[in-house]
């Protein structure tokens, strides 16, 4: 019953979820929410509310995918892992029915992460959409705050072939009367928003019309920035441990949440002077993997699960920025989408790790690498991401840069 996973798991409706949830009894309405979809970013930006929220003393639920190494990492509460026992007792008490509709792997970890949250009395969760938004599993809820980060080429085949198209389907998500921030201002879709907004009576937020954060200095293990409301700093110097170029997009989209949220529900207003506390430790305290990760200082090994064009043009452009005296690239994608466009982007004068990660959905590292030879990116295949990573960490000089990625589940296998 858990074999439908993965993009080929997308349904034409939500008859499956909300059969589940009617049958549990509705746990999506036992808590508030903050519903969020987006091409990039959605997953970092989640992280990042919930540490502010949690940190303001409210039980805080987490939905996020996928998973990198435990399959619980989907579920957190106030950054914790759910039980292995939750899980199981889940699947067994409710099997039966689970068989009699054969929902998607995807439709029963929402309701599980749902059901969950309302048997610890979460007070608030944020949940972050798997593919869309329109269709997606978790598009039941009756949110307090929508958010939509970006919109980028991705999922094609199930989205869209337009920019415009793409929006439409994470525009599903808005609801009426529902306050939606979109976190970075994309002019070919604006018109998308503004008509759904319009129809639906949803206030409508660009966060970086009326926000935006500097950034100070950064570092392999965080960053020092500035967050102004228009030109009121109202962050100072605030550390956090954040890394990645794209990071300081998703804080403002999440500040903008957070003033959106505490304006119209002055009841969950999250005070602004706790949030340099509370955003110091982003990762620690809600487990935030993948991103920017630095495995190892000798050699310098980084990781980041960025994997369409909009994500990895960023990974690149700081990594311009990092010195180093020559550059290996763990390599890794999935088959399910066109690796020309991606691999266009990857630059000529690495050394290239092609593996497979250990999924059925793993392009095979000898297609990868023919599909990697006609742009001109030089390297041999490996039988897994681990022995691409040991021959990398063999061949690199001690001034060289390791860089694992290309999907979230090549770094799954190595963080």
């Amino acid at each position: 019953m858990f074999q439908r996973i993965g993009p080929a798991a997308m349904k034409k409706d939500l008859g499956n979820i909300v059969a589940l949830l009617e049958y549990l009894g509705h746990p999506e309405r036992k808590f508030e929410s903050i519903h969020i979809a987006g091409t990039n970013g959605k997953g970092s930006t989640a992280h990042i509310l919930t540490a502010a929220l949690m940190g303001n003393g409210w039980k805080t639920g987490l939905y996020t995918s996928p998973h990198y190494r435990d399959f619980r990492e989907r579920i957190k509460i106030n950054g914790q892992l759910i039980q292995k026992k939750q899980v199981t007792d889940f699947v067994a008490k409710h099997q039966t029915f689970i068989e009699s509709i054969q929902p998607s792997f995807f439709e029963i970890t929402v309701a599980m992460a749902f059901q969950c949250f309302a048997d610890a009395g979460v007070q608030i969760a944020v949940i972050e959409t798997g593919l869309g938004g329109r269709l997606d599993s978790t598009n039941v809820l009756n949110p307090l705050v929508s958010v939509i980060t970006n919109i980028g080429y991705d999922h094609q085949q199930f989205l869209g072939e337009t920019l415009p198209e793409i929006a439409g389907e994470k525009a599903g998500i808005i609801k009426k009367g529902t306050p939606v921030i979109i976190g970075e201002t994309q002019e070919e879709v604006r018109h998308v928003f503004r008509q759904k907004a319009i129809e639906l009576g949803a206030p409508l937020i660009y966060a970086d019309q009326i926000y935006r954060t500097e950034v100070l200095s950064y570092s392999l293990t965080g960053m020092q920035v500035n967050l102004y409301e228009r030109e009121k700093c109202v962050l100072e110097n605030m550390s956090t441990d954040l890394t990645g170029p794209y990071q300081a997009i998703n804080l403002t989209t999440a500040f903008a949440t957070l003033d959106a949220l505490g304006n119209m529900y002055p009841d969950w207003r999250v005070p602004t002077d706790i949030l340099p506390l509370v955003w110091k430790n982003i990762k620690k305290s809600t487990r935030l993997l993948g991103r920017w990760q630095l495995l190892s200082k000798n050699p310098l090994v980084l990781a980041d699960s960025a994997h369409n064009k909009p994500g990895l043009e960023l990974i690149f452009s700081r990594l311009k920025e990092i010195p180093f005296q020559n550059l290996h690239i763990v390599l890794g994608i999935v088959s399910d989408k066109d690796p020309h466009p991606v691999l266009s982007l990857f630059p000529k004068e690495a050394t290239y790790y092609f593996a497979k990660a250990d999924i059925p959905r793993g392009l095979e590292a000898v297609k990868l690498q023919e599909a990697a030879r006609q742009h001109e990116l030089k390297g041999r295949t490996y039988v897994s991401v681990k022995r691409a990573l040991a021959a990398a960490k063999r061949n690199a000089n001690p001034d060289d840069l390791i860089f694992v990625g290309g999907s979230i589940f090549t770094v799954a296998e190595v963080i």
